[in-house]
């Protein structure tokens, strides 16, 4: 027999339901603003032409900027997954399996390849702090441009093209959202996909994306919400 002090069952995800989308949209600005200050940092970093060898060990501000984003990157990963997480539980019971997974697989794999971006460009750069004072390979810099470029500007976006794109769908099916926001989810969306590689800056429309939905959760209104405890009929 339930005692008469604890709360009923319907008390509980109303409770929830006005917790949920402030915590989302709070995780979302955070990591929108360490994601896009790294990927900032790391266009600054290593820069669009690419240097000598001899010239970019001499960068010292290119390396500062790029040990700073090394900082940033982890943490704006971290939010990023309670970002997820939080969303997710904001959309509630009424989530479909097959969008769920996309859901899930892309955001997972996007913050996957951050991580191995990180640890690739943490690696070069203590490479390059022991070169210090030696001629270096002229490969060497070449390559580990190339390769956290590529991270940063090939893969990750187009991890995270399919995360907006499937958010996006998910939440115009419930109505979650505003028209305009729907629009411009689809239309970053398809820039990550199919732009990012060709346009030059065009990964920072992501991040920035994520805090113009942390921005509309925090402004959501309760009853907005109030439907995903309600399950399709």
């Amino acid at each position: 027999m339930r005692d008469r002090g604890e709360p009923s069952a319907k008390a509980l995800p109303s409770a929830k339901a006005l917790r949920t989308p402030r915590a989302a949209g709070a995780a979302g600005i955070l990591a929108a603003l360490l994601l896009g200050g790294a990927m900032i940092l790391v266009r600054r970093a290593i820069p669009e032409h690419p240097l000598g060898a001899t010239a970019y060990l001499a960068d010292i501000s290119g390396h500062n900027a790029l040990r700073l984003a090394l900082i940033l990157l982890p943490f704006g990963g971290v939010f990023f997954l309670w970002f997820m997480g939080a969303l997710r539980d904001c959309i509630g019971v009424r989530e479909d399996r097959f969008f769920a997974t996309v859901f899930l697989g892309a955001g997972l794999l996007y913050v996957a390849i951050l991580f191995v971006f990180g640890a690739t460009a943490r690696a070069f750069v203590v490479t390059i702090d022991a070169m210090k004072g030696t001629i270096p390979p002229a490969g060497l810099s070449h390559y580990g441009r190339y390769l956290t470029i590529t991270l940063l500007t090939e893969y990750a976006p187009r991890m995270a093209g399919v995360f907006t794109l499937t958010t996006t769908t998910i939440v115009a099916r419930l109505g979650l959202f505003p028209r305009w926001l729907v629009l411009a989810g689809y239309l970053v969306g398809l820039v990550q996909l199919l732009l990012v590689s060709r346009v030059a800056w065009s990964e920072i429309v992501f991040p920035v994306w994520v805090m113009v939905v942390g921005f509309v959760l925090l402004t959501l209104p309760a009853d907005r919400i109030d439907a995903r405890n309600t399950p399709e009929r």
